[in-house]
């Protein structure tokens, strides 16, 4: 995927950790809502394959319980999400709310390897608790883990004026 300049262009400020929460609270609620519905049409999926009453007795038995193929589609789908916005646009919904963008130095958009980067370290970010995202409270730049090893910034950009 090609990289391309994003709109608008300047030199624009770091986003402080508290935008950067919000828009993440926003996407988050906007990622459950695409993982209920994936999984939703995932065990839609699986009834029709292997039956109703199937899929009733393995239930009950609890054989379904941590499905490792329903947790890698759900893992694929975030992230599906998360880099399409951030390749594209530079912008999830939630960064388009809080006037959030993620591109390259240069202003240009990320790559898919980026969007990989990002996605992956941002995730062991929390798994240590957050201290990957509030890294950025220390940084002199407002970069968080994912920020500095996929060489990517967050960026406050301009209300878009009609």
């Amino acid at each position: 995927m090609s990289k391309h300049l994003l709109n608008p262009q300047g030199d624009f400020p770091a986003v402080g950790l508290g935008r950067h929460l919000a828009a993440m609270f926003y996407d988050f609620l906007l990622c459950t809502a695409l993982l209920i519905v994936t999984s939703g049409i995932y065990k839609m999926i699986q009834m029709a394959i292997i039956g109703e009453e199937q899929m009733r007795a393995l239930t009950e038995a609890g054989a379904l319980d941590g499905d490792p193929l329903l947790s890698t589609v759900l893992l694929f789908v975030l992230f599906g999400f998360f880099a399409k916005f951030w390749t594209w646009s530079g912008q999830t919904l939630g960064m388009q709310v809080w006037g959030i963008r993620v591109q390259n130095a240069d202003g240009s958009s990320i790559s898919l390897w980026q969007a990989l980067l990002r996605f992956v370290v941002s995730i062991a970010s929390w798994l240590c608790l957050g201290l990957g995202f509030f890294w950025s409270l220390f940084d002199k730049q407002k970069r968080s883990w994912h920020d500095i090893y996929s060489n990517t910034q967050l960026v406050r950009i301009p209300k878009k004026t009609k």
